[in-house]
Order: C-alpha cells, then sequence, then structure tokens
C-alpha cells in the first residue's frame, strides 16, 4: 500500500476521531445541535481548523493513487474534490452564530460575512461529493460486497445529508446529530476504500 494511499485512509478516518472527541469535551459547544464547522471557532479554533486542512489534504493526496489502483479517474476526481472542500472549508470558517461560541447571539444573522459564503459553498460540496462518491465506486469497485456497501453508504449519506440540509434551514436541535451521520457514514466508507485499494 503506498504513502499517498495511507495519507488518504488516515484523513478519512482521524477527521471524524477528532471532531467527535473535540465537540464531546469542548465546553460550551452543543454536539446535538452545532455543526462540526463551529468547533474552529473560539480559543481551541485551530483543534479543528487544522483538522479540515490535514485531513482534507490527505484525502486529496490519496485521490490521487486511487485513480491507478482502481483505474477510475473520475471516482478519484470526486474524493479529491471532496478532500480540497475539506481544506477550504478549513481556510474560510464559518460566522460565530446560534449560541457559539458561548456569548453569541442564539440566532442566525440577517447578513453573514463573505468568508461564512465561501465555507457555505465549500460544505456544499462536502455534502454533495461524499455521498457521491459511493455512488460512482458502485459502478468501478470490483466485488458484490463492496458494490453493495457503496450503495448502502450512497443511500444513507444523500439521505442524512438532505436531512442535515433542512435542519440546518430551520435550526432543528438535532441538527449537528443529522449531520454527523453524514460525515462519519461516508468518511469511514472512504477511509476502509483506501485502504483496500
Amino acid at each position: 500500500m503506498s504513502f499517498l494511499l495511507w495519507a488518504g485512509a488516515t484523513g478519512s478516518l482521524l477527521f471524524p476521531i477528532v471532531f467527535l472527541v473535540d465537540g464531546w469535551t469542548r465546553p460550551g459547544y452543543r454536539p446535538m445541535r452545532h455543526p462540526v464547522s463551529a468547533l474552529a471557532l473560539g480559543a481551541r479554533g485551530w483543534i479543528q481548523t487544522t483538522n479540515f486542512v490535514s485531513c482534507g489534504i490527505g484525502i486529496a493526496a490519496g485521490a490521487v493513487a486511487l485513480a491507478p489502483a482502481l483505474n477510475s479517474v473520475v471516482l478519484a476526481v470526486v474524493i479529491g474534490v471532496l478532500g480540497l472542500s475539506l481544506v477550504a472549508s478549513g481556510v474560510f470558517t464559518m460566522d460565530p452564530m446560534r449560541g457559539y461560541p458561548p456569548g453569541t447571539p442564539d440566532e442566525t444573522p440577517a447578513d453573514v460575512s463573505f468568508r461564512h459564503t465561501l465555507h457555505d459553498w465549500a460544505g456544499m460540496l462536502v455534502f454533495v461529493l461524499a455521498p457521491l462518491a459511493p455512488v460512482v465506486a458502485v459502478f468501478v469497485v470490483p466485488g458484490v460486497g463492496w458494490k453493495i456497501y457503496s450503495a448502502v453508504t450512497a443511500a444513507v449519506g444523500f439521505t442524512t445529508s438532505g436531512a442535515f440540509g433542512q435542519a440546518w434551514e430551520n435550526d432543528h436541535p438535532r441538527t449537528g446529530l443529522i449531520q454527523r451521520a453524514t460525515l462519519v457514514t461516508c468518511l469511514i466508507w472512504l477511509g476502509i476504500l483506501f485502504l483496500n485499494a
């Protein structure tokens, strides 16, 4: 297994571990409600920013090795752009809102910064590409087991991704939980894909 594939696997599997642990141990942060991106705010924000950037780079680097390993440029491009979108999500942080960091007004501001808008665009790509990658894999990764696993991952990923979009718009109290369901499901699949490529 090449160094790049190891980098992809590490980025895919480390990303959810870091945001889950940081989210559950962060004072004032409510992981059931607040999105993963909010972890990039406040005094400990550097942890999630580093998580976004380093894991995104690892995934993008791993995608380079996936093209020849799985003989699919399309799958490699989807995963590579996913990785770069994670990097962009770290570079362009969201604005404080919805009670985080502590002391921030509980509502969503009427106007957001351009940086926040760029973060939203990057996030949109993440939540489209994360479940799209297993769709592509159904057609290019050999083995019935892999095709079934990829199809189930895609179904769960698109369902929870759509639910997250609605939850975010309505400031649902379980927005963070729904978002985590998408990320954990799709990134574990991706990490295992890298390990088996």
